[in-house]
């Protein structure tokens, strides 16, 4: 009952002030046991019969009282290290017991008189009980701490976030030992920096749950503190769950529906998460069921907590839901813990400020995500994420206002993830201008530049093909129109390169509406890029402020970088021409199966003008374009079916580059 108490005491949103003060005692202030009992079962654990002979100082009274233990400050005889030891109550075993029963007799009750309930409330308690009762093991503790560490440790967030490192010789499975770490918490600071740690915090937890997957499920005030230096540590590690990488890929999918308000995919997303039964599965395409989950989804997202959706509104809109399709959701047993966490960590959040938003503090984790990761459990969202309704569809182009978002979220978390930023601390440190601006290229060629595709890469390959071929139509238009109209409507060169008129209804040379929306979001997207790098505000990274000895230095590490990559270049470079390849083809083939357009009579120098004549040669040109999509189609599989070959190839060793 404690931890549920501890669980409601930082959620402002759903309780009165009153209520909310009087459960915080609850998180590090629960009324302690005898320290004499404590002193005994240290001894009895380290097995000694004096414990001056581990300790040369332990505080007189806890420093922090909990439900299941309760912490003494204390320094190591033998290396003089300050250290914090924790010490299990006793008989809390009996206490859990207890609790756990009354709760499962409860969960019972429920199920008995609301009979059409999905949810299986007691598989639910088992979930909470099996969790106490594994927190009770301070051994599997220590574990859960150093695993923590030893995965942090390859992701970005390794220098801004920490477990206290496990002192492993004087911990048993009732007594955890570990080095003392200075800090104040979280949700007191008052330092400037506070909001950042809320970010870093729900970055690690996203993390947690979805990449190491391994999850800290006790994530309330007292365990959350903020260091001087200003990183994030995090404790008590005795409470936690794990997910399944099918359930992570699933939950990565749903969370990035929620982060670009991608509304219709969330039914969908709740069937494989288990919200919604197997047996429903029928209703979730309904447009009643997407419009009361989009209204209560962004409601949530606007910031606020519960306190900002209607609750009586949303009542009304499941029980009109429940009258025509039956009681459709259910909670499933596995969500209790991740429920727990977020909830506690959207606490924290809304008393650092009021419009606190869990799921737009979502996007940057999600944004990260799917641009660095380099398997294709993200694909789906990534596609989802970026075309939105249009990823299924061949002529599909990346939607601006999506890109957008993505950009500015992995921008958030760069910055969120850096404490104060690597390129400043690097400035700091006297490293050079041209190795910041190395590792900045680095970073942009680990993700384009790969031996095996990625999702990403295989996107920003399709794109720039596009943007190629309608770059490349566009540009032969407007050299066609400068040269001049003849008195047949023709241009000049247009007449010169094409006599017989062949290829003036191609798609290959007609520039579309398509290729005119895509010119246009390049344009954006080029605008987008260079404000997020005026937004970064670091002036070490302005290429226009080099000097030409550094410009000779950065070209000279650029090549030889390059020329380590030679492999995944020359595949890259295949897959780009590949995907080139295909776009022609299918142009070409639509082109096709819509026909020769046939033209009316235009005045001779209008736009028209270019294609008065078209009637009298569709069915040769016809042909000839059927010729051309059988060439390109094979073509295509020539290269596809020669790749593998080509690359071993480029294994060879060939002569140094040229040094500039």
């Amino acid at each position: 009952f404690i931890k549920i108490g501890q669980s409601l005491s930082i959620r402002t949103d759903l309780l009165r002030p009153a209520y909310v003060r009087g459960l915080q005692s609850l998180q590090d202030q629960v009324p302690p046991f005898d320290t004499e009992y404590a002193k005994e079962i240290l001894k009895k654990e380290l097995k000694v019969s004096d414990l001056d002979k581990v300790f040369s100082y332990i505080s007189e009274e806890p420093v922090a009282a909990a439900s299941l233990g309760q912490v003494y400050k204390a320094v190591l005889k033998e290396s003089g290290k300050t250290v914090a030891i924790k010490v299990q109550r006793p008989n809390i075993m009996n206490l859990i017991a207890l609790d756990m029963y009354l709760i499962k007799e409860a969960a019972y009750f429920i199920k008995r008189i609301n009979r059409e309930l999905n949810s299986d409330l007691p598989g639910t308690v088992d979930a909470w009980g099996i969790g106490f009762v594994d927190e009770l093991n301070y051994v599997d503790e220590a574990l859960n701490a150093e695993q923590f560490t030893e995965s942090i440790q390859t992701t970005p967030l390794r220098n801004v976030v920490f477990a206290p490192p496990v002192i492993q010789e004087y911990s048993t499975d009732k007594v955890l030992v570990t080095e003392w770490v200075e800090g104040e918490r979280l949700d007191r600071s008052s330092q400037s920096d506070v909001t950042t740690l809320c970010s870093i915090a729900m970055n690690t937890y996203l993390t947690m749950m979805l990449e190491t997957g391994v999850l800290h499920c006790d994530p309330h005030p007292g365990n959350l503190l903020r260091t001087p230096d200003g990183k994030l540590c995090v404790l008590d590690w005795g409470m936690v769950t794990r997910l399944d990488s099918s359930l992570q890929v699933t939950l990565v999918e749903h969370m990035a529906h929620l982060t670009s308000a991608d509304y219709e995919e969330i039914p969908r997303d709740l069937l494989l998460l288990g919200f919604i039964p197997e047996s429903k599965a029928d209703l979730i395409e309904d447009s009643g069921v997407v419009e009361v989950l989009a209204d209560i989804y962004s409601a949530w997202t606007r910031g606020g907590g519960a306190a900002s959706v209607n609750v009586n509104q949303v009542i009304a809109q499941l029980q009109d839901l429940t009258a025509q399709k039956g009681n459709l959701f259910q909670i499933p047993p596995y969500f209790a813990y991740i429920a727990k966490s977020f909830s506690v960590l959207e606490g924290i959040g809304l008393m650092n400020s009021p419009s606190y938003s869990i799921i737009n503090e979502c996007l940057p984790y999600v944004s990260k995500r799917l641009l660095t990761d380099p398997t294709d459990k993200s694909s789906g969202a990534l596609s989802t994420f970026i075309f939105g309704p249009n990823k299924y569809d061949e002529n599909r182009f990346v939607d601006y206002d999506r890109v957008e978002q993505l950009v500015t979220g992995f921008s958030d978390y760069t910055t969120s993830t850096k404490a104060g930023g690597d390129a400043m601390l690097l400035a700091e440190q006297g490293v050079s201008r041209t190795k910041l601006l190395e590792d900045a290229a680095d970073q942009i060629l680990d993700i384009l530049i790969v031996e095996e595709e990625t999702p990403l890469q295989s996107i920003v390959l399709e794109q720039l093909a596009k943007i190629v071929a309608a770059t490349t139509r566009s540009a032969f238009e407007d050299v066609r129109k400068r040269t001049g109209i003849l008195d047949s409507g023709r241009t000049f060169l247009g007449s010169l390169l094409d006599p017989l008129g062949f290829f003036r209804t191609s798609p290959i040379v007609q520039k579309s509406k398509a290729d005119e929306g895509t010119l246009e979001t390049t344009r954006k997207l080029i605008e987008l890029f260079q404000s997020q790098i005026i937004a970064e505000g670091n002036e070490d990274l302005n290429l226009s402020t080099l000097s030409n000895a550094e410009l000779g230095e950065l070209a000279s590490v650029l090549v030889n970088n390059l020329w380590a990559r030679r492999v995944a270049l020359y595949n890259t470079n295949s897959r780009f021409l590949s995907k080139l390849l295909q776009i022609t083809a299918n142009r070409l083939e639509k082109g096709e199966r819509e026909g020769t357009p046939q033209y009316g009579s235009a005045p001779l120098g209008s736009e028209e003008g270019e294609q008065q004549q078209a009637t009298s040669s569709s069915s040769l040109e016809s042909s000839r374009s059927s010729a051309r999509v059988l060439r390109a189609k094979s073509l295509l599989a020539e290269i596809e079916k020669d790749d593998q070959t080509s690359k071993s190839s480029t294994q060879q060793e060939v002569p140094q580059p040229v040094k500039y």
